[in-house]
């Protein structure tokens, strides 16, 4: 009887002048003090409000990665001409990153141009690319066949591996104006062709969770979807966020002989324990860190546990090549530092912590497991 009332009182509702503004209890979030007040001055805009910081903490910048890296995902012109490949090599050496992988390859005769270039420059051994697939006519009697084939001859040119681009499942369609899911059977041989050859696919599937969700006061991407019209999915246009992930998961779980990396975590950092399940189900499947920082560095302890637990199965990669980004990950990988900035206020209205990830978890996310699974890269000179 009394835990009965003392469980009656912590529920308790905090009403005044009529308004409620909170409901007690374990877990229950109470309402912001002053609630129902109008503010004595004009409301700033959520571009506005820049609050300055008044907390001093220690802090440890690090403009260069501590080990050489392999970036898994980036995106550069094919071909590339030498005076941009100059720039990017500048901006690659500025940070310790040893080889970049341009997953934008494309393929045919573009691929072998861009591999030309590559092999006829200084830094032929500074950057690699990923094959793309064309899905013209997809679903079309023999489309499979063809598809693979061309990925083959591909391959053998010197792309190593396959990226599939975000369009897959969000955009695409049949030649019968159906949308083509992520695990369609018209793609198997695709993926099949790839686990013969023995090269990884990396897949970009979806977008971040909030993309899919009511652009509201609730929405922490508010202000990205506000500024960016061609980042928001509608319920009635597009296919929903789990339903994509789970035609992907689908995917992965047929072609168990396919090696895939899934980009930006699989959009899973926002969720530890659903990515912990991708790896625990899904022996296949790798992880990459593209443009999903601010969501580690939200969650320091959990994600240093992750990263530890899997340090075999996550590698490193950025997406847009923007060298003065990179210390950012550098930072939240290598340091224990507290409230830091995220270098887009957009993506993250909060504040990054440092993850203090160990020297043999740090070698493995930036170049061991890249190695392993991509074919051809140079073996030596990393430790």
């Amino acid at each position: 009887m009394r835990r009965s009332v003392m469980k009656a009182a912590a529920l308790a509702a905090v009403v005044v002048g009529g308004t409620l503004l909170a409901q007690q209890g374990p877990g229950v979030q109470r309402g912001r003090p002053g609630a129902g007040r109008t503010p004595e001055f004009p409301p700033l805009s959520i571009i506005d409000y820049k609050p300055r910081s008044t907390l001093k903490v220690a802090e440890h910048p690090v403009p260069k990665a501590k080990f050489p890296v392999i970036d898994i995902h980036s995106h550069q012109p094919t071909p590339i001409s030498p005076e941009q490949f100059e720039r990017v090599v500048a901006g690659m050496d500025a940070n310790n990153l040893r080889i970049l992988v341009n997953l934008s390859g494309g393929t045919g005769d573009r691929l072998r141009q861009g591999l030309d270039a590559i092999a006829k420059s200084p830094h032929r051994d500074r950057m690699v690319l990923f094959a793309n697939v064309d899905f013209t006519g997809v679903g079309t009697p023999g489309w499979s066949e063809k598809a693979a084939a061309q990925l083959e001859r591909d391959i053998r040119a010197g792309a190593r591996g396959l990226k599939i681009f975000k369009d897959l499942g969000l955009r695409l369609r049949k030649a019968d104006g159906s949308r083509l899911a992520v695990d369609d059977p018209a793609l198997d041989l695709i993926w099949a062709t790839c686990g013969r050859l023995g090269v990884p696919v990396l897949i970009h599937t979806a977008e971040p969770q909030e993309f899919f969700e009511p652009i509201d006061v609730h929405n922490e991407r508010w202000l990205e979807l506000a500024l960016f019209a061609d980042r928001r999915y509608p319920a009635g246009e597009f296919p929903r966020f789990e339903e994509l992930l789970a035609e992907r998961d689908r995917m992965f779980r047929k072609h168990p002989t396919t090696t895939f990396i899934a980009a930006h975590f699989g959009y899973r950092a926002n969720d530890l324990a659903k990515a912990q399940q991708m790896l625990d189900t899904m022996p296949n499947v790798h992880l990459e860190v593209a443009a999903i920082l601010a969501e580690l560095g939200r969650q320091p302890r959990a994600a240093r546990a992750f990263f530890v637990k899997n340090q075999d199965r996550v590698l490193f990669g950025k997406d847009s090549f923007q060298p003065d980004e990179f210390p950012y990950y550098w930072r939240t990988f290598e340091t224990a530092d507290e409230y830091f900035d995220y270098y887009r206020d957009y993506h993250a209205f909060w504040k990054l912590y440092g993850m203090d990830l160990p020297d043999e978890v740090l070698k493995k996310l930036y170049f061991r497991n890249a190695l392993a699974l991509v074919p051809g890269l140079p073996k030596d000179g990393w430790e």
